[in-house]
């Protein structure tokens, strides 16, 4: 009896643990599933963020890539002119869509860039139409190091204030300065090679070795005439032309160029050879919202043709304050002398004063009106209004 009931006790036992270890295999069975499901899902989490990474690496490489790649822009200005000539007594009422202006450029790396400049002036060009077709810009630019900087191809002169930047936007007055148009003569462009060497922080210099201006008695030996913006231009003698600027001085800007062409003539046969040496300095200065600029620029011209006509020496200035009353309004006063004939003995002399307003209704769109009257050698008074704008 005793030893039925200690079998029965064993064979009990024996059976609850074999139950519980039952129970234990299940339970750690379950677990494991557990285990493998939570596994599962986070290889799927895994496998999805590794594709957001993915993505998003491929956007940010798409991005930068197209920053580095081609870009485009432009701006444009229209006028509306009304001026009287007193001497004459005939009025000017005219609209014009003065510029038409594209820009593209290109980066193929870090350090080597295209950028190129279409305009169509006057709205239409062709036989018998005012406006024209040019190119003012296309070159090549690359940087050897921090310092240096070179140019090939079609670019815009290092001289005076508007002529490398002259959207509507970045200055005052519906016509940009006679001063500059007609002495220096912006806008100017020509073809060649140029290196910018940034000698120290806010000291730069500009050199350039490129084709040169075209003069002879046809023309009147008036600089701006001599353009030959790089359409099959002469090349018989070429340009010099160097640059300095400092811009150390916060709110500072003075710069001087000089250039020198051996013979404006280009070597024209039966007519005399006329050398020509350009001097040109600026200052501008800004002191919270208000500015003023100032330029000086002279041709001398050795040649007994220019001599002749009083083109021998040709001359201008102009001083321009303004101030920005804020975000979008802007006012200012300009006053020019200019002389084309500044080596006749006759008064040839120019002056134009100008006073108007500027109203940005965004920072790339402008709105202008300004009052202009010419004195002096001509006699001429009225008003512009124009708008224009830049992206």
């Amino acid at each position: 009896m005793k030893k039925t009931l200690i079998a029965a006790t064993l064979f009990s036992l024996l059976a609850s643990n074999q139950a519980m270890a039952s129970d234990e295999k299940t339970e750690l069975r379950q677990i494991i599933e557990q285990q493998q499901k939570v596994l599962k899902d986070l290889e799927k989490r895994l496998e999805q963020t590794e594709k957001r990474v993915e993505t998003t690496a491929d956007v940010v490489e798409a991005t930068a890539s197209s920053k580095s790649a081609t870009t485009i822009g432009g701006y444009g200005e229209l006028h509306y002119n009304n001026i009287s000539n007193n001497q004459t007594g005939t009025d000017k009422k005219e609209f014009d869509f003065h510029r038409f202006v594209l820009f593209v450029g290109h980066e193929f790396n870090s350090t080597t860039r295209f950028f190129s400049e279409l305009e169509v002036e006057h709205s239409i060009a062709g036989e018998s139409k005012k406006g024209e077709v040019e190119l003012e810009q296309a070159y090549i630019e690359h940087d050897f190091n921090e310092m240096l900087t070179a140019k090939a191809g079609l670019f815009l002169m290092p001289v005076g204030i508007i002529n490398e930047t002259h959207e509507p936007t970045v200055f005052y007055g519906v016509e940009r300065n006679p001063v500059e148009k007609d002495i220096i003569p912006a806008t100017w462009w020509e073809g060649g090679l140029n290196l910018n060497i940034k000698a120290a922080p806010g000291l730069a210099f500009d050199t350039a070795v490129t084709s040169g201006l075209y003069l002879d008695e046809s023309s009147g030996y008036k600089i701006r005439n001599g353009r030959q913006k790089v359409s099959e231009a002469k090349g018989e003698d070429l340009a010099y032309t160097g640059r300095v600027k400092y811009t150390a001085v916060p709110g500072l800007e003075l710069a001087a160029t000089v250039q020198y062409q051996s013979d404006l003539t280009q070597g024209t046969a039966g007519v005399d050879s006329a050398s020509a040496t350009l001097l040109t300095a600026h200052a501008i200065y800004s002191i919270e919202n208000f500015t003023v600029k100032a330029l000086f620029a002279q041709w001398d011209i050795d040649g007994k043709e220019a001599e002749a006509l009083g083109r021998d020496k040709q001359n201008g200035f102009y001083i321009e304050p303004s101030y920005r009353i804020n975000e979008q309004f802007g006012v200012f006063a300009r006053y020019n002398e200019w002389d084309n004939n500044a080596g006749d003995s006759a008064d040839t002399k120019k002056k134009q004063t100008n006073v108007g307003v500027n109203y940005w209704l965004h920072e790339n769109v402008v709105f202008k009106a300004d009052y202009e009257n010419i004195g002096g050698a001509a006699d001429s008074d009225g008003f512009n209004l124009g708008v224009g704008y830049q992206f």
